[in-house]
């Protein structure tokens, strides 16, 4: 283990590897809850559901955040990031499309509309943007599809407006970062950051989360505020203010999950009233920003050194992202005849696909063409949030 000095940011990647890890137990989980999904367990059930939503509201957002601050370290290295961001996520998007997403879709049309043709059919209609497999409800599945991957898709687009807005107001993020650097209480990192998410979640009412790009404008509103902070607020005082409020925010987002957990369950079955809604709302989007801030701070507390695993899982945790839904359908398919108690078979679907994924990686990262497919960067070569580092500020330092 290697300490850190204060211009490295390794904490950054220990996030982004514990963020995109979190995905598999959530997704296995999925699987059995009652929460709609492309293929479920027979043992779906409510049971899960209140540990899904401790980490629903902000494990993805945590995730654009330090996407932000990885775009923040590209664009200073000069020229050249509109290219590289579009080899680094377009690439493995349209080959996961084409290539490794697929398999979720012949599964779920086999179990949700009993589709009766074989793999090959089926990929016949898949790239014909076949539009023909619809529920009993009247919705549709899209095809060609992204599933999973449709936060490669919105990496790159708020990418890509985060370069013309670095274009066209080069003295925006000085502006944030003085602003972030000036003396700042709880009252501005717990309430008036999370203020814009309290606001994003009124949106969901109105539109509905679509993951389709045009229309999913809740998405947008928590996406890529939390990008364009990240963005913005890279070599600012943004971390160390989150790592002085570290423990007020953990006490802020676990209160407000017991109190989302008492909402659900005392309105699943009747209409709450209009203002109870709303302000259930902004519990929720408070819940996203405080366990982000939790995150973060903790991270930056705890996690800010460098390690063989960090250097080793860096690399990789892109690769298992693109492939562990897939991976997770597929095993699911595989253990059905075997008939195991969910207690046994869920956390047997985490370790073989973590196990799988990973397996997957070593081996891509050997040929040239399936890194490039796969989001693989070139072995050794440190990754953008790794190295992203910070000015100097009076603010800095331990909390």
């Amino acid at each position: 283990m290697n300490t850190t000095n204060s211009s490295r940011q390794y904490f950054l990647d220990w996030l982004r590897i514990l963020a995109f890890g979190l995905l598999v137990p959530y997704h296995v989980g999925m699987y059995y809850v009652s929460w709609d999904w492309h293929v479920k367990s027979a043992a779906a059930s409510e049971l899960l559901e209140p540990f899904m939503l401790l980490t629903a509201p902000w494990r993805l957002g945590l995730l654009f955040l330090v996407g932000g601050a990885a775009a923040r370290y590209l664009l200073g290295k000069g020229d050249g990031f509109v290219g590289s961001r579009s080899k680094r996520l377009l690439i493995p998007l349209i080959f996961g499309m084409f290539v490794i997403v697929p398999p979720q879709a012949f599964f779920e049309v086999q179990t949700k509309v009993h589709y009766a043709g074989s793999y090959l059919e089926f990929m016949q209609l898949y790239v014909q943007a076949f539009h023909g497999f619809c529920g009993k409800d009247g919705q549709c599945l899209d095809l060609p599809t992204w599933n999973h991957l449709w936060f490669v898709a919105y990496l790159w687009v708020y990418s890509l407006i985060g370069w013309a807005l670095w274009r066209a107001w080069p003295g925006l993020a000085a502006l944030v970062e003085r602003g972030l650097a000036r003396p700042r209480g709880a009252l501005f990192v717990l309430l008036g950051l999370a203020t814009p998410l309290m606001a994003a979640r009124q949106l969901a009412g109105l539109f509905e989360s679509t993951h389709n790009l045009t229309w999913d404008w809740y998405n947008h509103a928590q996406y890529g505020y939390l990008f364009l902070l990240g963005l913005l607020g890279a070599h600012s005082a943004l971390w160390t203010l989150m790592q002085q409020w570290r423990r007020w925010a953990l006490v802020l987002a676990l209160l407000a999950w017991a109190l989302i957990i008492i909402y659900f369950k005392a309105y699943q079955q009747i209409e709450p009233p209009p203002a109870l809604r709303a302000v259930m709302r902004c519990v929720w989007g408070g819940l996203e920003w405080w366990a982000i801030t939790a995150a973060c701070g903790h991270a930056r507390q705890w996690l800010n050194f460098d390690h063989a695993w960090r250097r080793w899982l860096t690399p990789a945790i892109f690769c298992v992202y693109i492939l562990h839904q897939t991976v997770i359908i597929i095993l699911t398919r595989v253990l059905l005849p075997l008939a195991l108690p969910a207690a046994v078979e869920g956390p047997l679907l985490i370790v073989l696909t973590f196990g799988l994924c990973l397996l997957g990686y070593v081996l891509a990262r050997r040929v040239p063409l399936l890194r490039d497919v796969l989001g693989i960067s070139a072995r050794g070569r440190e990754t953008a949030a790794s190295t992203a580092t910070m000015q100097p500020s009076s603010t800095q330092g331990s909390a």
